[in-house]
């Protein structure tokens, strides 16, 4: 799984740089949209992967702050 997600970000990366250096409309959008589709599988191999308890703690802490809101005072 980490090949598959290092050839991932890679190729991602790769797009990228080439995507710079295009001078050519279509060329450059094809490439992002492949780069794009190359973080997206990344992301999803990330996500099945086992998380460290270090990030899952960092994640858990993320979703608890995003739900707590501070009520307005009127």
């Amino acid at each position: 799984m980490n090949k598959e997600l290092r050839e991932f970000r890679r190729l991602e990366r790769v797009c990228l740089e080439q995507a710079a250096l295009s001078t050519m409309d279509l060329a450059r959008g094809g490439l992002l949209k492949v780069a794009d589709d190359c973080r997206v599988a990344a992301e999803a191999i990330e996500a099945q992967s086992p998380r460290r308890p270090f990030a899952s703690a960092v994640q858990a802490l993320k979703r608890a702050l995003s739900v707590t809101r501070i009520p307005h005072r009127h």
